[in-house]
């Protein structure tokens, strides 16, 4: 018995007959069916480890498909099938990596064998335990309270985790951005999507960010002041950034805060870098206007980010004092397979060079998206593919790694 096993779901019989012979000679054990219905039943006994769906079907449609096998959390590679243009195709399957699915590529009808083959060969992945072998999910943690995320402020619960940001031209490193995790006691290392909102509407932001700030700072002085095992060339350059929310923007006294714990680590506010997102800057544009102006006249930097998924962005990057432009990771993780977001990487890319904006593409996971990003000019990256977020203490042994490595090539 084969360990790929492909399923395939197809209204048209000499489509779905073609796609069966191919991956046979391939070595894959195949099932074939125009049916819905059987498809599912034969889903849920047969556990394929990979999937052939065409996206245009008269009783259940391709995302509707997908959307269903979502719910029930399938682990197999899907291929994705249709004679629709190649944007609708890629549409479909940037919404189906959206809710989860693993897709092993588009195919637009009529295909070539090989491309079918290179998809189904390509990337391996073994079948689903049945549901009953299948371990207990951990609880989810419940909402969490007011009183709740005031004892981790009183408690400084929350911690930081380092992302580190690359030169695409050369990998050295070039800065690295702070996140905050809350080290729930009882359920561990919580996203900022947990609490960051329930901050906000709690008029708790501004607390946490302080927390944020100092502790990020504590961490990244020594490095500025070459107190550690950083290179000098590295050290007089590195750049540590933070991400602020829109209600911090209107506290004025917050960054006069900052500029003071600045001074008291010795980091020069030019190593600073304030993230906001595209929406963030809108919510009073008057006051972020002149707040901003001023954080800049003090020497900090202010990038936006998340570029491209906003509805104001040409207007923020003409009248707001930004320094760096983010291009957001949706792009910048399918530019190997869309076309349409490699346009839009290198048009956020030369757009950004042309304000005189310094240019980071975040999301990077593989080394051919960071070769693109070299070929147009981006100048700093950051993604799994350099490394995912680190610890204060994680960060020293990456770091040499990464220093062998660079010095080997």
């Amino acid at each position: 018995m084969s360990d790929r096993r492909l399923l395939i779901l197809d209204d048209d019989p000499m489509t779905g007959e073609t796609i069966q012979r191919i991956a046979e000679f391939a070595g894959l054990e195949v099932h074939f069916t125009p049916d819905p219905g059987r498809f599912f039943v034969l889903l849920d006994e047969w556990h394929p480890t990979h999937i052939a769906l065409d996206l245009v079907m008269p009783t259940m449609d391709g995302v509707q498909v997908m959307a269903r096998l979502a719910k029930l959390s399938c682990r197999a590679k899907i291929i994705i099938t249709s004679g629709v243009g190649s944007r609708v195709l890629d549409a479909a399957g940037r919404s189906a990596a959206e809710h989860g699915l693993d897709i092993a590529g588009v195919l637009a009808k009529p295909f070539s064998p090989s491309q079918l083959r290179e998809m189904l060969l390509g990337h391996i992945t073994t079948a689903p335990p049945p549901p009953a072998a299948l371990a207990a999910a951990p609880a989810e943690p419940p909402e969490m309270t007011l009183a709740d995320l005031r004892q981790a402020l009183d408690r400084q619960e929350f911690v930081l985790a380092y992302q580190p940001k690359v030169l695409c031209t050369t990998g050295e490193l070039a800065g690295v951005e702070a996140l905050v995790r809350w080290a729930h006691p009882s359920y561990g290392l919580l996203p900022p999507g947990r609490f960051i909102p329930l901050a906000e509407s709690c008029d708790l932001i501004d607390p946490l960010t302080d927390q944020v700030i100092d502790q990020a700072l504590a961490w990244f002085g020594p490095l500025c002041a070459g107190a550690t095992q950083l290179s000098p060339a590295i050290a007089d350059h590195l750049m540590l950034s933070v991400n602020i929310s829109a209600r911090t923007l209107t506290n004025g006294a917050l960054f006069e805060r900052v500029q003071a714990r600045c001074q008291a680590h010795r980091v020069d506010p030019a190593r600073l870098i304030f993230e906001l997102t595209e929406t963030s800057a809108m919510d009073d544009p008057v006051a972020s206007l002149d707040l901003l102006t001023r954080l800049r006249m003090i020497g900090f930097h202010l990038s936006i980010d998340d570029f491209g998924t906003g509805f104001s962005s040409m207007l923020q990057l003409v009248r707001l004092p930004f320094s760096e432009i983010k291009v957001d990771k949706s792009f910048v993780m399918t530019a190997m397979t869309s076309p349409e977001s490699r346009t839009v990487v290198k048009f956020i890319v030369d757009l950004g060079h042309s304000l005189g904006l310094r240019c980071t593409a975040e999301g990077v996971e593989d080394a051919e998206t960071l070769a693109y990003l070299t070929a147009i000019g981006c100048d700093l990256a950051q993604g799994y593919h350099i490394a995912r977020p680190l610890s204060g203490h994680d960060f020293w042994p990456w770091l040499a790694a990464r220093s062998h490595q660079i010095a080997s090539l």
